[in-house]
């Protein structure tokens, strides 16, 4: 199982990152061996959040050998068009690997912010991702009910494309279609358990061979795995109970069972699991201190999870 590491666009109380944060950060990231370098995306959320693709964008030259990725990208909010051209651009500077993670987003507050219903986020979705993939490949894009971009040609385009990917919480009707169309998954790291995971990846490979497609040959990863290395419990549990529990609104036990937050061993012992279960990378966002967190991970956790 690869690790990778998201980009800390959020400010849980330290204060956002600097452009120089932000370059150290992934120059500490590249250097430490970390596979994929990943930005997540909204416009407007519970704490101020820097723009993920305006971020991912300004470290390409500290990103080195790493695989960039959006995990997700929210294609409806910003437009299949926009989209996809900045996806181009992207791996045409970063002359590398880019994986374009897309989904359309959970939050109520991103679709009232540009105006868009957000009970029309599925079939938007299922419209903009054709038209994505389409762009990024050269093809002519299929027209919809909410897209037209038949006339469109971008130019210049990176050869190879990025890769398109589909962001799922592993309902069967998502995995269906992601079956059919998608290069890779994303799951939620505190939306899943071992458990679940392995469930929903089965389901997923049975979909896959249904499609006439190889499911070893179809890659997966988990995406926001919220990550501390603490030195004490008392540490985990102010970050468990004061920062993560209040801003996600979710059970706090909850939290601490299926994230790696707390003592190196819990740590270990929760990506262990995730090995186990056959999740094939795992997206890594540290919450405080994040070089530090780089570090101590790279130390104290990776050695043994096998």
């Amino acid at each position: 199982m690869d690790f990778g590491v998201h980009l800390p666009l959020i400010d849980f109380g330290q204060g956002s990152l600097t452009h120089d944060q932000l370059q150290t950060y992934a120059a500490t990231a590249d250097a430490l061996g970390f596979a994929t370098l990943s930005a997540n995306d909204h416009l407007v959320w519970r704490r101020p959040w820097l723009d993920g693709p305006t971020a991912l964008t300004s470290v390409l030259a500290q990103a080195g050998s790493m695989t960039l990725a959006t995990s997700i990208c929210l294609v409806n909010i910003r437009h299949p068009v926009v989209v996809a051209k900045w996806l181009t651009t992207l791996t045409r500077l970063s002359g590398g690997r880019v994986i374009a993670g897309l989904g359309p987003g959970s939050s109520d507050a991103d679709y009232a912010a540009v105006g868009i219903p957000s009970d029309q986020r599925w079939a938007r979705f299922d419209e903009a991702v054709a038209v994505v993939k389409a762009l990024v490949r050269g093809d002519r894009a299929p027209t919809g009910s909410f897209y037209d971009a038949q006339a469109v040609r971008l130019d210049p385009l990176p050869a190879p494309p990025p890769e398109v990917w589909f962001g799922s919480w592993g309902s069967d009707r998502r995995l269906r279609a992601l079956a059919a169309t998608a290069d890779g998954w994303f799951a939620s790291g505190y939306n899943t358990t071992p458990v679940r995971f392995a469930d929903a990846r089965g389901r997923l490979d049975a979909h896959l061979a249904a499609c006439g497609r190889s499911p070893a040959a179809f890659p997966d990863a988990i995406a926001t795995m919220w990550l501390s290395v603490t030195k004490t419990q008392r540490e985990a549990d102010r970050l468990l109970n004061d920062v993560l529990g209040p801003v996600l609104g979710r059970e706090v036990d909850e939290l601490a069972a299926r994230l790696p937050i707390g003592s190196p061993e819990h740590c270990a012992g929760v990506l262990q699991a995730y090995a186990d279960a056959g999740a094939q990378q795992i997206l890594l966002w540290p919450i405080d201190d994040p070089v530090d967190q780089l570090h101590r991970f790279d130390e104290l956790v990776r050695p043994h999870v096998t």
